[in-house]
């Protein structure tokens, strides 16, 4: 190699950045004590910028397009050089590119749960996260305030930064704006353009960034609320309590009924849950005692009936009831109620026959007799 092409492996003359990161914010050309050709070229890509640095004073900036470095498109990086009339000779140079193109799918998130004072639930605590896309948009500030001297700066080690920024700015927006938690989810869009007007204020003239789109994925409430919401939730949709309880009831019922093989403890099941449901059959007709409705009269009504006397029956080993004799009655005519059951009142020594106490007598008497064993 001849010294001619030797003077001319150490002189730069295309400067440009072809990178395929998506992630980095600012790159440095490596000269590696090269020094940049007079006439070189200076190539930009659309979302790019080039800054030169000249003894640590920034110059030109130079938007996307082909350039051929020269006097007249470097006025700056010129009277910093002393160049009055021209330079022919090779000159040394910082070069960074600053990317101007966004770079998205940015996450932030809550790392702990933010208090506020909720209408509905009172104190509550929420967690929110999010996406972010972000951009350059002065390279100058960007350099002087995070970059420095690397020669690569990521978007990652700002990310950081933003993060803690974005969380402060959300949890001052949700305390200005007192929305309730139950409608944060129908704000997100416009809670998220005001979030990113709150951000952009306190980065643009800092850092010489910007947000340019910020989204509000999802606001949670603690685990325990959200369960307590979904039983809430649920109570709605099925409307009526009462209705409810007497259909699950019925279902029991005719599960139990089809257990051939629960023996007693099915039988004694099914006498439970009959006595109950016809107690709260009973007790919802008319009568002032179970909640039901008062008759509409311009009288004055008329005085309470004495309290009934109560039952309580034994049910393989159980004590189940009280129930009136109305309904150890209606449980003698639906046969869960045999004249060996036992049974017991206020005032009886000690559990007798049902068929031995004569309150209930009447109700065996009145039976029927068992049908006749089938033919043949």
């Amino acid at each position: 190699m001849g010294l001619f092409d030797k003077l001319r492996g150490e002189l730069v003359d295309i400067i440009e950045w072809v990178d395929d990161s998506q992630h980095t914010l600012v790159w440095r050309f490596p000269r590696y004590h090269n020094q940049i050709k007079n006439g070189a070229n200076l190539i930009v890509r659309p979302g790019q910028l080039a800054v030169f640095v000249h003894r640590g004073e920034l110059a030109d900036v130079f938007e996307p397009g082909h350039y051929e470095l020269r006097t007249d498109n470097m006025p700056l990086f010129s009277t910093l050089a002393g160049w009055k009339h021209g330079f022919d000779s090779p000159f040394k140079a910082e070069v960074y590119f600053i990317r101007t193109s966004q770079i998205t799918d940015l996450k932030w998130g809550t790392p702990n749960p933010i208090m506020m004072r909720d209408a509905d639930f009172g104190p509550i605590r929420l967690r929110a996260f999010g996406t972010y896309t972000l951009k350059a948009i002065d390279p100058k500030i960007l350099l002087k305030e995070l970059v420095g001297t690397d020669s690569e700066f990521e978007a990652e080690e700002v990310t950081e930064l933003l993060r803690g920024i974005i969380n402060s700015s959300f949890a001052d927006m949700l305390g200005e704006q007192k929305v309730a938690a139950l409608d944060l989810a129908a704000r997100y869009t416009e809670m998220g353009d005001s979030l990113k007007a709150v951000v952009n204020e306190r980065i643009d003239d800092e850092y010489g960034l910007e947000v340019t789109n910020m989204m509000i994925v999802n606001v949670s409430l603690p685990e325990a609320v959200e369960k307590a919401l979904d039983t809430r939730t649920s109570m709605g949709v099925i409307g009526d309590m009462n209705k409810f309880q007497a259909y699950q009831m019925g279902n029991a019922m005719q599960a139990a009924a089809e257990n051939e093989g629960g023996g007693g403890a099915s039988d004694g099941m099914g006498l439970g849950m009959g006595f109950a449901m016809a107690n709260r059959f009973m007790g919802g007709a008319g009568n002032p005692m179970a909640g039901g409705a008062a008759p509409a009269s311009g009288h004055a009504a008329p005085p309470p009936p004495p309290p009934q006397q109560a039952f309580h029956v034994a049910v393989d080993g159980q004590t189940q009831g009280p129930f009136t004799p109305q309904q150890i009655a209606q449980g003698v005519s639906s046969g869960q109620v045999s004249p060996t059951t036992l049974v017991w009142t206020a005032g009886m020594d000690g559990w007798k026959a049902a068929k031995e106490v004569p309150q209930l007598a009447a109700a065996f008497a009145q039976s029927p007799p068992p049908p006749p064993p089938p033919v043949g």
